[in-house]
């Protein structure tokens, strides 16, 4: 039994951070796992951002509302779909995530929580420490065998964790900092890697 684990946001479908800022027109909300190592440093900065901007749940997920996946992604997933069992682990939320899902059909997702008082975002819960490797570490445990794919530094666990690990449209810092990993940058590509582990 083969599990394919892909990374959500990069992967998929863009950024919602990024997005987020382009229609806030807050600046520092573009910042994501691609640039801070640190989830908790990152998502701490994000939450001083979102009260000090009075950026409300209901703004965010407007927000989130009206983007859609990349080009081709509903495609590869489907695709992907019929040759594993697939497993979306992503440092996203429950909260943000079901527009999204929805497009593409609502695969398997496993992310985290935010938590919410009268629409304001007050913190969140991690489904578990390093949650990503430790989940491919469970499929593992249960004589899986999986393939990972994702883009950013969050997913580096993951990655080497897995039997096989791919980077995907990663920027080129990650891609130099990781020379052990293999970098791809197309649907079409990745498929055809994918094929050897079918």
């Amino acid at each position: 039994m083969k599990v394919l684990c892909l990374d959500l946001e990069g992967i998929l479908v863009p950024e919602v951070w990024l997005q987020i800022s382009c229609e806030t027109g807050v600046a520092e909300l573009a910042l994501t796992t691609r640039d801070i190592e640190n989830y908790d440093e990152l998502m701490g900065m994000r939450l001083k951002l979102l009260a000090t901007h009075g950026l409300t749940l209901s703004t965010l997920q407007r927000v989130i509302s009206g983007m859609t996946p990349f080009e081709g992604a509903k495609d590869f997933l489907t695709w992907a779909q019929s040759r594993f069992q697939v497993a979306i682990l992503s440092d996203t939320f429950y909260e943000f995530a079901q527009p999204l899902m929805d497009q593409l059909g609502d695969p398997f997702l496993l992310c985290h929580r935010l938590e919410v008082e009268n629409d304001s975002v007050q913190g969140y819960r991690l489904r578990q420490k390093d949650p990503k490797a430790e989940a491919v570490k469970a499929f593992q445990s249960m004589q899986m065998e999986v393939v990972a794919v994702g883009d950013s530094y969050n997913d580096i666990s993951m990655l080497m964790q897995a039997n096989k690990g791919f980077l995907f449209a990663a920027p080129a810092n990650i891609v130099k900092e990781h020379p052990s990993l293999e970098s791809i940058d197309s649907y079409e590509v990745l498929k055809k890697r994918l094929e050897a582990y079918c």
